[in-house]
């Protein structure tokens, strides 16, 4: 399987397009994005079992949120058990669970390899925060075995970016479509990189707003929903920009 190779403005046409998807459906995109909230807020409420839990059913979630997107831009009305239709192929959420197993697994390879070496710096840092209150030598401690681990996990990010719908989409066996997703990543790294600072910006734009906001007077409770209503509209255009990025790297290449 051939990925294209596109140019840098890419980044900033991903976003663009899953704007106007979004505003095709926005309605079910923004259900989409509330219930996946709800989805972390549980999870963070139920740890360890719960962080895991997310982890794992991360790259189901991106199938399905694609599998709507291809829905829509099909011009296909999505209603909300359609979300779940893309399961109904054969093994499809076996291998989803199977490729969620395997990230798990690589994120706390990453993080062992990356902070292992550093324990004795980062248990003394530990030990002067209870003697002294001291926050100052764990964030130095930290700072090397961070950007390490940061390094390790763009890497990781890189190969499941595009695997579960190489895997559901084109059927290729897992381990090629983690090596194409790998390359079709390295082969847009500028454009990903454009993409992933239009989102940074994007989001602290919002909080800044609302911000600025809270520091004219608006009540707290009101300045608190409203960002959170922005933040749903927001990742629900980005979950939407999901899709051409993908059909613009591999499908589109293949037309």
């Amino acid at each position: 399987m051939q990925a294209a190779a596109l140019p840098l403005i890419s980044g900033w046409n991903w976003v663009k397009d899953g704007w106007l998807l979004f505003k095709r459906q926005p309605l079910a995109f923004t259900s989409l994005a509330l219930f996946i909230s709800l989805m972390v807020v549980l999870a963070t409420q139920t740890s360890p079992v719960g962080p895991i839990a997310f982890v794992i059913l991360m790259p189901a979630m991106t199938f399905m949120i694609m599998s709507g997107c291809r829905q829509a831009a099909a011009n296909k009305r999505i209603l909300p058990m359609d979300w779940f239709q893309a399961f109904k192929q054969p093994m499809i959420l076996k291998k989803m669970i199977g490729l969620g197993t395997l990230y798990l697994a690589l994120c706390l390879l990453s993080a062992l390899v990356s902070f292992i070496p550093f324990m004795n710096d980062l248990s003394d840092a530990i030990q002067a925060i209870n003697a002294s209150g001291d926050f100052e030598p764990l964030i130095q401690s930290a700072q090397i075995p961070l950007i390490i681990f940061l390094s390790f996990y763009a890497l990781v990010t890189m190969l499941f970016w595009y695997a579960p719908m190489l895997v559901a989409w084109h059927s290729i066996p897992l381990t090629r479509a983690l090596f194409y997703s790998l390359v079709a990543c390295w082969r847009n790294k500028l454009s990903m990189l454009i993409y992933g600072l239009v989102w940074v910006v994007a989001f602290l734009s919002i909080d800044l707003a609302v911000s600025l906001l809270a520091w004219l007077g608006l009540p707290s409770a009101l300045t608190v929903n409203l960002q959170f209503l922005i933040n749903i509209i927001a990742a629900s255009v980005m979950y939407c920009s999901f899709y051409p990025n993908y059909v613009s790297v591999f499908e589109a290449s293949e037309t």
